[in-house]
């Protein structure tokens, strides 16, 4: 078995010509889950066969972990949304390391002292905490985890299987680059992959830099399990721009598993 795929509710919903209804689409299509999706559609996503793959664990994502005089109010914002996801069967909650002008100081080991008892409590519920790194270049200017190393850090520090690298190509495309070469050393580290255009944040076509087939045969020849989600904003149709989304990312995964 190779990954799952899924699509960004928020991110569709600002396209241009958003689809009417979007989760059904979605659903014919064959995806498998849905991120961010707000909680009055959860409903009807399970109906519709889709599971709720990622909420997020605490709000807004520029208060983060990073500073424990936030710790008390996110952590116990956090468990109640740990909570909420145990009964709503929600698989994962993102959570952020917040912004930081301050001056250096130590936000790996900060975060780290946060989470860990957090993630205990999450292992034990059964929900995967997700750590995010953000672009600073382009859409989240001040934000500490700007980088696959400092998130992955944090993870390493936590030391539980719930705490996981949210890996997101295109804010780490933006950052970074050298995609395949990261999700390679650092995959056992990832428990979920999102995908966009670069740059743009559109759809995954001739009209970017990503090698998507690659990064798809990536995942699917090194077995990756979880899930993969597009989190773009189509410029165009949004049934064919996730239906080519889908299929892409399918084709590799079928060539795994026959």
């Amino acid at each position: 078995m190779t990954y799952k795929q899924g699509f960004a509710w928020w991110s569709f919903n600002e396209a241009p010509h958003p689809d009417p209804d979007l989760l059904a689409t979605a659903a014919a299509i064959g995806f498998d889950g849905v991120d961010f999706l707000p909680r009055e559609h959860w409903a009807r996503a399970k109906d519709l066969g889709l599971e709720l793959a990622v909420i997020d664990g605490h709000d807004p994502i520029e208060v983060g972990f990073n500073n424990r005089d936030h710790h008390k109010s996110l952590s116990d914002e956090l468990r109640r949304t740990i909570a909420l996801a145990v009964d709503e069967d929600v698989q994962n909650l993102s959570v952020a390391s917040g912004d930081w002008t301050g001056p250096p100081h130590d936000g790996i080991g900060i975060c780290a002292e946060a989470l860990g008892p957090l993630a205990a409590e999450a292992e034990a519920a059964g929900i995967g905490l997700l750590l995010e790194p953000l672009n600073t270049k382009v859409d989240h200017p001040g934000h500490e985890c700007d980088s696959t190393a400092w998130a992955a850090a944090v993870v390493e520090q936590v030391h539980s299987p719930a705490l996981t690298v949210l890996y997101d190509t295109y804010h780490m495309q933006i950052m970074e680059g050298d995609l395949i070469r990261t999700l390679r050393e650092t995959l056992p580290l990832i428990g979920h992959v999102h995908t966009a255009g670069v740059p743009g944040r559109a759809e995954l076509d001739d009209w970017q830099e990503v090698n998507w087939k690659a990064i798809a045969t990536t995942l699917a020849d090194m077995g990756f399990t979880r899930y993969v989600t597009h989190e773009f904003t189509p410029r165009g149709n949004t049934a064919t721009a996730l239906r080519q989304a889908y299929g892409l990312f399918d084709s590799a995964r079928k060539g795994r598993e026959s």
